[in-house]
């Protein structure tokens, strides 16, 4: 089975386990990272093939997309997807940010975690991690847009996805989707709470 990675950067950072066994092409705008198709996620329509991937993966991208063309991305991923394929997307969750902001008593510039990579600020979250932004000069690593567990689920749906599951953990969400119709053996890669 095949899977498009959008977004990646990385072909050596893992997929979750559950498609470890597919054949994973990365998809990414930047050149420098040698994705095997380098495009907009938002012109994949017009560049690429419809109806040939089982999985599009989508992890933490998103939200580097105005609000306005996350519409265009949806549709990108369901052009790119064979009936029965599955998207899989996480994103920040906005809401349990900003209900972890309140909680704690946070100001934007404080720490609202410590990552493998180093702390990210409630403001890294909203916008962006802000060191890695500075570090590589690529604006393409700042967010334009958020979401919560009900603004994500239904812009997915309104895309024409069906059989939406979906999960929050970690400050993130995740979200699980069919095209036309829902692949048993994809269905069994939904992890259940």
């Amino acid at each position: 089975m095949k899977l498009l990675n959008v977004g990646g950067n990385d072909k050596s950072i893992r997929l979750p386990k559950e498609f470890e066994e597919f054949e994973h092409l990365l998809l990414d705008i930047d050149s420098t990272v040698q994705p095997d198709v380098l495009c907009d996620a938002r012109e994949m329509t017009s560049k690429l093939d419809g109806n040939q991937f089982d999985v599009v993966y989508c992890s933490h991208n998103l939200e580097h997309y105005y609000e306005h063309d996350v519409a265009k991305v949806l549709t990108s991923f369901w052009h790119v997807l064979k009936d029965g394929g599955m998207l899989v997307a996480r994103v920040p969750d906005m809401g349990a940010v900003m209900r972890a902001t309140v909680e704690q008593n946070l100001d934007i510039d404080d720490v609202l975690y410590e990552s493998p990579a180093g702390p990210i600020r409630v403001l890294d979250v909203m916008y962006g991690w802000s060191a890695q932004i500075e570090r590589s000069g690529v604006e393409f690593f700042a967010h334009k847009t958020g979401f919560t567990v009900k603004s994500l689920v239904l812009k997915v749906q309104k895309a024409g996805f069906i059989g939406v599951h979906m999960a929050t953990n970690n400050l993130e969400v995740w979200v699980w989707a069919f095209k036309n119709t829902v692949r048993a053996d994809l269905l069994a890669k939904v992890p259940k709470n």
